[in-house]
């Protein structure tokens, strides 16, 4: 028999990989489910999306809203049963490469990757939606009045987040959960209390979801077209929640842990955020007010016309706090999925990428590294506004097709015969059962349908010049290409478990 080195648990997923431990295994339940959460984060993606879906189609866009959920949980559905199986970091990069094959697994790991440092960028560029709003001492260049006022602050607030969750996540798994989880209990609660107090002050019915409003018309496509490009606002919150799989290594009990955090931080998302959106609109005082839908004002307009006296501002600084573990937990995901794929060689220097930190047991360069090119794609933004927003829209579709890169080999594997493993439901671990085959049908289906709804070219989304209307399609395509390329010159050849990683054999019996 093969003995194993002593390192690696049983109940870990990673033996079938053969890699060692070597992070930090300190996280609890509570905490794995905040990682999923603070991903999604209710408060950062509804205040900072919810003009745009309206300023598209109106108060019935939130439609979107259980559709998108729907999809989504089939997603998160297939992924739990390989959480339960492979609690891996770097989790869409291992799972697609075990179900899949070498390249399906490194194209989905490069895709997941380059979105998720443009999604930190993106996510810290929220700060100048909230902190001036709290204090005009937070717009430290200019009074907001010139050219690029905004933008360039926006940067410089941007900036000194990505210094923070740099450091958090340089010092140590265990500071980041505590952290992250204070801030999603705080996130929480505020998000509950938010749609109780918008409730309270309604004004309308939820008839107001039952009309167009006089969106759509006289536009191409009428009233369908202008809800599938508000569609998109949803669309970009719920995702991120493979995080809390992502942090398997460092999870206790990950193979039960995980599978329940993915679900509950989707459900709470749902919940929460619908309950938020919904209630916002029928509380608005006036919804043909242009601030509605308009980046200036959104949602967090309408919170501080419904709230009394200080506790707008106290709201506001709970958005705040949802940014700051939302732009924590992107970066956690994104140094955890550089640390498995340097691990296995399959990007440039490898081995000093997937060093971990002898005192912090954590990743220590990937963090610097992510940190350093977020804040040099937050230079875009100053004088190309238009690039950057086109950017962070490729990202998540980008994200949608790493997850596609799962779902449909997965599926195959289904019809195949060779998926769930038997021992998953024979050791009382999540499995979907006889529902697996309709769920993965319809998450492939999902990913294929939003990625296309997603990438289509609208100058109302991407705006012009050409290269920007199409650039899912331009901009995709020499990301993945530049990779390709790296990967079929030199990847290829020397992608293996590095041996300082790898599980030692002792010997056989």
């Amino acid at each position: 028999m093969v003995v194993k080195e002593s390192g690696v648990s049983d109940d870990s997923g990673m033996e079938d990989f053969g890699y060692k431990e070597s992070l930090d295994r300190s996280i609890g339940k509570f905490a794995s489910f905040a990682a999923g959460v603070s991903y999604i984060s209710i408060l950062t993606g509804t205040f900072q999306l919810f003009y745009f879906g309206f300023h598209s189609a109106g108060p019935a866009y939130l439609w979107s809203w259980p559709i998108v959920f729907v999809g989504q949980l089939a997603v998160a559905l297939c992924f739990m049963e390989l959480a339960a199986r492979y609690p891996v970091a770097g989790s869409v990069y291992n799972w697609s490469k075990s179900l899949g094959s070498r390249i399906v697994g490194w194209s989905s790991g490069w895709l997941m990757l380059t979105a998720s440092i443009v999604t930190l960028a993106a996510v810290v560029l929220a700060l100048q939606l909230n902190l001036p709003r709290l204090w005009s001492g937070f717009q430290i260049i200019g009074d907001g009045s010139g050219e690029y006022d905004y933008a360039t602050n926006a940067v410089l607030l941007g900036t000194i987040m990505i210094v923070f969750t740099t450091t958090i996540n340089a010092l140590g798994v265990r500071l980041m959960a505590m952290i992250n989880s204070a801030g999603v209990f705080i996130e929480l609660i505020a998000a509950v209390l938010i749609a109780i107090i918008l409730a309270a002050n309604a004004t309308r019915g939820p008839q107001v979801f039952f009309s167009t409003h006089g969106y759509g018309a006289g536009a191409s496509g009428g009233y369908l077209g202008a809800f599938l490009v508000a569609s998109l606002a949803s669309g970009y919150v719920m995702y991120g929640f493979d995080t809390a799989s992502s942090l398997g290594e460092e999870t206790v009990e990950p193979r039960r842990t995980a599978p329940k955090a993915i679900l509950r931080a989707v459900l709470a998302s749902f919940v929460i955020g619908g309950a938020i959106l919904a209630f916002a609109v029928m509380a608005a005082p006036d919804l043909d007010d242009p601030q509605i839908g308009s980046s200036s004002g959104g949602l967090q307009y309408i919170v501080e016309q419904v709230m009394w006296g200080p506790l707008g501002t106290i709201f506001l600084c709970c958005i705040v706090i949802a940014v700051t573990v939302c732009s924590l937990a992107v970066h956690t995901a994104a140094i955890r999925l550089t640390f498995a794929m340097a691990r296995d060689n399959a990007l440039p220097f490898g081995e000093k990428l997937a060093r971990v930190h002898p005192k912090t047991q954590t990743p220590v360069v990937p963090a610097i590294l992510i940190g350093v090119l977020a804040a040099l794609i937050l230079v875009v933004n100053i004088g190309q506004p238009k690039i950057f927003t086109v950017l962070t829209s490729i990202a998540i579709i980008m994200i949608y097709l790493a997850y596609l890169m799962v779902t449909g080999p997965m599926l195959k594997k289904r019809f195949q015969g060779q998926w769930p493993p038997k021992e998953l439901a024979a050791g009382g671990y999540f499995t979907m059962g006889r529902w697996g085959m309709l769920v993965n049908i319809i998450a492939v289906v999902w990913g294929v349908g939003m990625a296309t709804n997603l990438a289509w070219p609208r100058e109302s989304v991407y705006g012009t010049p050409w290269y920007n209307t199409w650039g899912a399609f331009i901009y995709i395509g020499v990301i993945l290409g530049a990779g390709l390329a790296w990967y079929g010159i030199k990847g290829r050849k020397r992608i293996g478990t590095l041996a300082s990683h790898a599980v030692e054999v002792r010997g056989n019996v």
